[in-house]
């Protein structure tokens, strides 16, 4: 490891050198005390070279829409109205891309956003179904969140998506979405094996689907045939991503992990050890998660806890699928036109074609 540092060294060392000139100096980063921590100094870090030209004009526009966030004053319900709006505008455009037939529908209960392809679900799939479980901080997302989860893989992997409407803060605190979700998977049950469903989310929605499984496992309910975990997952949110992803996505420097059950209302009193609010606090749970597809980006703040997720899952001796794209954000593939997005929803229908029980 010590002799793979050193060549690092001095290939970023020759790549600075033109012959018969010498470089001029380059500030270096401050160690600091033991904790390891470093004091960078300020630079330029130029758009992936790995990223496609979509996605950087996508990106640009991301700055500019992020500085137009409104804020908590005025109550939970402006934001839930920006996000929608965004939403809205993102499933409008899948639809053009990815037909299929809506319907909304209540099941054992609690609500949900039915999705399938327009031209008919696949014979191999008729008794396959997938549950979305859409982001939003668990604050916003619902409908228009979950369709824009949903379209791209229904219409993709010619199977059924249903998007769970569950309870999200601050009017209602953990674990009511949890059982939310529960209680429409044990009513899927009456009709599909539980090897023939599959769990998917994105950021918030992924963090409940490791806390649906959790509770599956706790419970002694069959868990679901393969899940996946998007942009989060069943560790904390922390590591170097959390500081260094915000500065490259325009966000505040330095911004660091997110306790949350400190910043998100909706774990209110919630104990971030308890392995239902977080699954990797216990490695006996899990080793009984099934085959998990885990997906992040390098821009993405939530990266190191899916790379941690990952490993520990990995560990526990799961089935884990890890794909990282170079340049790519927090819930990157939201925008349906990017290439990068296309692949992921590749990715994703393939996943689950695979691990899904027929």
């Amino acid at each position: 490891m010590r002799a793979s540092l050193f060549l690092l060294t001095g290939l970023l060392s020759l790549a600075n050198v033109s012959y018969g000139v010498e470089p001029p100096p380059s500030p270096r980063p401050v160690v600091g005390s033991d904790d390891g921590s470093m004091t960078l100094p300020s630079f330029a870090v130029p758009y992936s070279m790995f990223a496609s030209p979509e996605s950087l004009k996508r990106f640009r526009e991301i700055l500019v829409e992020s500085k137009q966030t409104p804020g908590w004053e005025g109550g939970i319900e402006a934001p839930r109205r920006f996000y929608d709006q965004i939403n809205a505008d993102r499933a409008e455009r899948m639809k053009k891309l990815y037909p299929v037939k809506l319907s909304t529908q209540t099941i054992a209960g609690v609500g949900a956003d039915v999705v399938e392809p327009a031209d008919g679900i696949a014979s191999t799939n008729r008794q396959r179904v997938l549950i979305n479980l859409h982001g939003g901080a668990f604050l916003w997302g619902a409908h228009s969140g979950a369709l824009v989860e949903a379209i791209p893989v229904a219409a993709l992997g010619k199977i059924k998506v249903i998007g769970v409407d569950y309870r999200q803060g601050p009017e209602h605190v953990f674990p009511a979405a949890t059982e939310d979700v529960v209680t429409v998977y044990k009513a899927l049950l009456k009709t599909y094996p539980a090897a023939n469903i599959g769990i998917y989310g994105c950021s918030a929605g992924a963090i409940l689907t490791g806390e649906v499984v959790a509770r599956l496992i706790k419970d002694g309910i069959p868990v679901p045939g393969a899940i996946g975990t998007f942009c989060g997952s069943i560790a904390p949110l922390g590591g170097d991503s959390s500081y260094v992803s915000p500065a490259l996505s325009g966000d505040p420097v330095g911004s660091g992990p997110i306790p949350i059950t400190e910043r998100l209302p909706y774990f209110k009193g919630a104990d971030e050890a308890d392995p239902l609010v977080l699954p990797a606090n216990s490695p006996d749970m899990l080793k009984r998660f099934p085959p998990t597809l885990l997906i992040t980006g390098t821009r993405d703040s939530a990266m190191s806890a899916v790379l941690q997720s990952h490993r520990l899952l990995t560990n526990a001796g799961v089935e884990a699928d890890l794909h990282v794209w170079d340049g790519m954000w927090h819930s990157f593939f939201s925008d349906p036109e990017l290439p990068e997005s296309k692949e992921a929803y590749a990715v994703i229908a393939k996943f689950f074609d695979k691990h899904l029980g027929r």
